[in-house]
């Protein structure tokens, strides 16, 4: 079994970020009331090549916080984890605090 996935191309292996359902004191949160669909970028591939063969890197790295569309994506199974596979232009922006 593999036991690290490197995406090929522009995709970007992505591990969804999900929101706490319960507070800190134990108080149940309703499911509309979570963050925003982000997740943390697991890896990158080498990014895309032009017609002249030059290489078009990847607008995110190993890392970042990316909001990500509400639906799309590859889901995947590693191990006991879920991640989800998007191609760089389908990831919508990097979130900072």
């Amino acid at each position: 079994m593999a036991k690290r996935l490197i995406p090929t191309l522009n995709r970007v292996l992505v591990e969804k970020i999900v929101p706490p359902s319960k507070t800190t004191a134990g108080i149940l949160l309703p499911e509309k009331s979570s963050k925003l669909n982000s997740g943390k970028v697991v890896a990158v591939g080498p990014g895309l090549r032009d017609k002249a063969g030059n290489n078009i890197p990847v607008a995110v790295k190993e890392g970042d916080t990316v909001l990500l569309p509400e639906y799309g994506g590859t889901q995947v199974k590693l191990g006991e984890k879920e991640y989800h596979l998007y191609r760089d232009e389908d990831i919508l922006g990097t979130l900072h605090e």
